[in-house]
Order: structure tokens, then sequence, then C-alpha cells
């Protein structure tokens, strides 16, 4: 009798392919040459129109899954399931990759759009970037389906997945994002992503005033994303990023949850390696490589090839270096302690047996270490995945507000400390003192969640998962090498950073010890992370290239040396720049500072700080 039920099952097997065959080639007699289409969107902002250009409408396949169900109802008894669940599959679709390689135009292949002249002075141009902390009016001008170059590491290309991996729902909060940028990462899911894999976009809008994100959005999502594949979901007031991703995820029918922002571009072949550590162990949430669409001129760049998420003592994120076991296959998955935040795959099956996110974290910032800890500490494990890689608009500013929602952010990280840092609490609360008094509001459903999952102590996190994590951000301050002023010997002047923002230069001025009337902002530290920074900011001195008269920028504070390392000779008073290989250099009369080659007979180079830890130095310090 088995004998006859494995033939018979092979019988229709081989019937069920003869008539793919014949259906296959009735559809390719078809001309299915795609035709643009330009379709004018009121802009609600400013009145103009833009231009938004996309393929005919997505269409889903129906009949995409004909040959899975037939299998699945009419496999043999004694299939082993097993090896039936290792197949591995290319998923790449090379016609998608060969269609993208060919376009042309502004934006396409990933690079940088520049404004005219006059479109890069007008008032259009300078609204759009107050209403949206990027350059709109660029994004304007680009394709909502525009191609994106292949940056990942050459092995990615050639990496097989699981043939059986589950379906996913992509959950996009917004709130008044800009249209253009909006629909460009919907279409990106859609057009990069296999479509038996994706079950649908769920946008959820937490409470727009743009009126073209209103009925124009949903008459635009119906008549371009077939059969319900994009769905809007509508808040009735302004809940904030934490309860509008859980919004999204009550509603999701995916067996995968994935949370992305509303300013993100999907690159080739991002989903099987985001979801296949997720179908091998549902515990496990994975985050994509976060690449760049710049601000200004939306080009797309990596930002790097990975690192490890953690965080310092004050809360805020931060990333350290891979270990090296960890480099020896740059395509294999990675454990890292915490998200970044914002993208991010997770079983629907997982995120709800803790209950998702702590819905009493208020607008945004906290709930990346709160999932983060929740996940390790109660069974989990949190890893990025190299060969998936989502580029994201950093905003240049904020420009919604807080919605009254008052000191949110202490609140947010004081619910997650109190929750799930146990003793380690402490030392955030010495460094920023006034937490201590913030009122968390009601915790009991939180740590009635961490002990019905028998979930592990902050000490067992710190030990376990972030054992090198104090050696970057120690609980308790290290002491700096040398701190104060830093004064030039050949001029008597200091240097300066006057507060400036990010990416600016800086220099000299009159020391403040000799005019107490001086304002500025005179007063840095050669840290123990062998950066120099102000004493009250998280800025750093970088330097980006070893050409002579290279300027010293501003940038944010990463830790990981390289850019940002500098030493300090007190012998030679040089401050030395070990990536380019030079010292920081002045002029005295255009008051400037910049790298040179060393030289130490060149006055010019010879600084003294106020204070220098001659302990510290002399032991760390080998010139």
């Amino acid at each position: 009798m088995r004998k006859f039920k494995s033939q018979f099952v092979k019988l229709l097997l081989g019937l069920f392919l003869i008539y793919s065959c014949l259906k296959y080639l009735s559809k390719s007699s078809v001309n299915t040459n795609d035709q643009q289409k330009k379709r004018e969107i009121d802009h609600y902002e400013n009145n103009h129109f833009i231009d938004l250009k996309q393929d005919e409408p997505i269409k889903i396949n129906e009949d995409k899954n004909e040959l899975d169900h037939f299998i699945e109802h009419n496999e043999p008894e004694n299939l082993n399931a097993e090896k039936e669940i290792n197949l591995k599959k290319d998923w790449h679709d090379y016609a998608q990759i060969d269609q993208e390689s060919q376009r042309k135009g502004p934006g396409e292949q990933g690079q940088g759009f520049m404004l005219d002249p006059k479109d890069s002075n007008s008032n259009l141009k300078r609204t759009l970037y107050s209403h949206n902390g990027f350059n709109a009016l660029v994004s304007d001008k680009i394709s909502l389906e525009r191609s994106l170059n292949d940056i990942r590491h050459p092995e990615c290309k050639k990496k097989l997945y699981l043939s059986k991996l589950l379906k996913v729902s992509v959950i996009i909060p917004f709130h008044d994002e800009h249209l253009s940028v909006l629909l460009r990462s919907v279409y990106s899911i859609v057009k990069r992503t296999p479509v038996e894999l994706l079950e649908e976009i769920i946008l959820v809008d937490d409470f727009s005033k743009k009126e073209f994100l209103g009925k124009q959005l949903e008459d635009y999502v119906r008549e371009n994303f077939k059969n319900g594949l994009v769905k809007i979901i509508r808040l009735g007031k302004r809940e904030g990023l934490i309860r509008t991703r859980m919004a999204g995820a009550r509603q999701a029918k995916g067996d995968i949850f994935v949370f992305f922002d509303s300013h993100i571009e999907c690159t080739t072949n991002w989903l099987p390696p985001l979801i296949e550590p997720i179908v091998l162990n549902y515990t496990t949430v994975v985050c994509p490589l976060i690449d760049v669409i710049n601000e200004e001129t939306f080009a797309y760049t990596a930002q790097d090839n990975g690192a490890r998420g953690v965080f310092d003592w004050d809360m805020l994120y931060k990333r350290i270096p891979i270990p090296d076991e960890h480099k020896r296959d740059p395509t294999e998955p990675f454990e890292s302690p915490v998200m970044a935040g914002g993208l991010f795959a997770i079983s629907k099956k997982w995120f709800f047996t803790f209950d998702g996110y702590d819905e009493g974290l208020d607008v945004w910032g906290g709930e990346q270490y709160e999932l983060s800890f929740k996940v390790w500490q109660c069974g989990g494990r949190l890893v990025d995945a190299p060969c998936s890689r989502v580029a994201h608009i950093y905003r240049k500013f904020n420009p919604f507000g807080a919605f009254g929602a008052g000191d949110y952010i202490s609140r947010n990280h004081k619910r997650v400390a109190e929750t799930w840092m146990d003793e380690y609490k402490e030392y955030v609360y010495k460094r920023v003192p006034h937490m201590r008094n913030v009122d968390t509001g009601n915790l009991t459903k939180q740590i009635a969640i961490r002990q019905s999952l028998n979930c592990k102590s902050f000490k067992w996190f710190m030990e376990n998962v972030a054992p090198d994590m104090a050696n970057y951000y120690p609980p308790v301050p290290q002491p700096p090498y040398a701190n104060g002023e830093i004064r030039s010997v050949d001029s008597n002047l200091c240097i300066d950073g006057k507060f400036k923002s990010q990416h600016s230069n800086f220099g000299l001025d009159v020391c403040q010890s000799s005019n107490k009337n001086i304002g500025g902002e005179q007063k840095f530290e050669l840290t123990w992370r062998k950066d120099i920074r102000p004493t009250s900011r998280n800025v750093c001195w970088d330097v980006s290239r070893s050409d002579p008269g290279t300027p010293v920028l501003l940038f944010e504070c990463h830790g990981m040396r390289g850019n940002q390392e500098f030493k300090y000779n007190p012998k030679t008073l040089q401050i030395f720049h070990p990536v380019s290989n030079q010292c920081l250099d002045s002029n005295k009369e255009r008051k400037e500072i910049f790298m040179n080659p060393c030289d130490v007979k060149i006055q010019s180079q010879k600084w003294q700080f106020e204070f220098t830890n001659m302990t510290l130095i002399e032991k760390d310090f080998k010139f």
C-alpha cells in the first residue's frame, strides 16, 4: 500500500510539472514590457507638484506557491522532513539586479544628487528642510524606485539560505514623513523582497498633520500596490514611536515582524540573511547592517562593515569592535549586546512572549535598551547579519518635537534601569544624578513579565553578553591623561571649540585664564580612551586625512580610536595623531589649527596642557 501511494504521488507531481511548464510557455508569449508613467501628487507643504516615477502597479503572483502547497499536502509519510528544512537556495533575483544595473538618472546607483543653484538657494528648499531635517527637495528629484549600488562583501553574493523561510510583516511607523521618502521606503521593500516571503507592509500613521499623508496617500497605495499588500493604520492621537509600533504589531499577520523607520531603502537580497537565523531559532533577534543615506544629497554609502552595539553609563548608544573570532567569516551573523533600535527582525511568537515593548516608554528613546536587555536576559539572542544591508537617513535635527512629553528620555531610561539593570542602575544615576528623582510611572507589569519568564540578572548580561564593554565604557570614570586649557607655546593662545557643531573646524583664541571676560570653550580632556573632547560635550577631535594642512574637525565621539586617537608627548610638547602620523600645528596670524608632519624644531607644534597625569602618560604612551 505504501509503495502504491508513493508511485501515485510521483505521478501527480509529474502531471503538475507538465501543467506548470505549459502555463509558463503561455505566459511568456505575452508582452510584459513595463511602461513608466508620471503621477502628480498635490504637495501640501509648498503647493508645488513633484513627479513620482514608478513602474506599473505591483502585483502579487498568486500562483507562486502552487508547487509548495501541492507537495505539502501530498508528500509521502516517510519523507525526511529534517533534510527538506536544511535545503538551501540562491534567493537573488538576477533579472531585477540586471534591470537595476541599467538604470540611469538622478540618484541612480546610489549616487548623490546636487540641486542646481536656483533650487539650492530657493525658499522651497529651505522650507522643506526645516519641516523634515533633511534635503527633501533632493528626494523629490530622485525616482521612487532608484537603484542602489551593491556594497555587500563579495562572499555575500554567493551565499545560499534556507529554501523554506517564513513570511514577514514589515511595520513602518511614521509621523509627518516626507511623501517621496516614505514611498521610496515602500518601493525598496516591494522591489527587492521575494514575493513569497512578503505578507504585508503596514504603515502606521502616528497622527500626521500633512494633508498629502491622508486620502492622497491612501489612494496612491490602493492604485499602485494591489491585493492589499500595503496597509495603512491610523492612530487617533499622537502616541510616539513605541506605541505606534505596537499598534502595527497587533494587526500584523506575518510569522516574523520587521520593524523599519519611514526613511530607509532596502538593498539587494536584504531579507533572507535577516530572517534565516530566526527560522533556525525563533528566540533570535536580527539586525541588518545600517548604511547611510546622506541627508543633503541622498548618496548611499556604508557606515562601516559592522560593530557591536553597547551603551555608556550616560545611557548613550555606542559601538565597539567585533571580536577577532567573529571576523573569520565576514558573512556570518555576529552577536551584539544592544541593537541600534530602528531596524530589526523578530519572531511574532517571541515578541509577544514578553508582551512586546514597554508601552510606558514615551515618544522614543530607551526602547532599544529595553528590548535588547529583555531578549538577552530572558533567554534569547541578538545578532547582526552582515549580508543584510538597509540604508537609513539620519536627520540633521528633529523637526517634530516631543508633543508635551517633558523629559521623556530620562523617564524612559529610568524605566529600563529600574526594570532590568538591578544594582548596575547606580552607575547610571551617578552619571546622571537628576534621573534618580524622575518619576517612572507604574512598573508592576514590566517587573511581573521579568519574573514570569525567569529572566537572568544584569550581572549575567554584563559578564556573558558584554564582558569587554567596560574596557571601552567603564562604569566608574577613568582619569584623563591630560585636561584643562591647551595653550600654544608659539602664540600663547588657547584652543577654543566655541561650542561649534559637528563637522565644524575650530581654532585659537585668547586664553580665558588670561582674560576672565573672554567667552568660549577652552576646557578639553585627553581622555582614557585617547581622544580629545571638550569637558562638557560628547564631540571629539577627528582627523580623516593624512595630507599636510588637514583641519581638525569635531565629530561625535565613538570611542573606537581610529581618526579620533591622539597622544601627548610631554617631552616634545607635541600632540600626535597615530593614524595620519602627523602632529597638531597652528598658524597664529589666522588663529587656525591643522595637522602637519611632525618636527620637534617647529614651535607652532608645541602645546601645553593645563594639567597632565605623568604617571598614566608614561605608562601608556610610547614614543
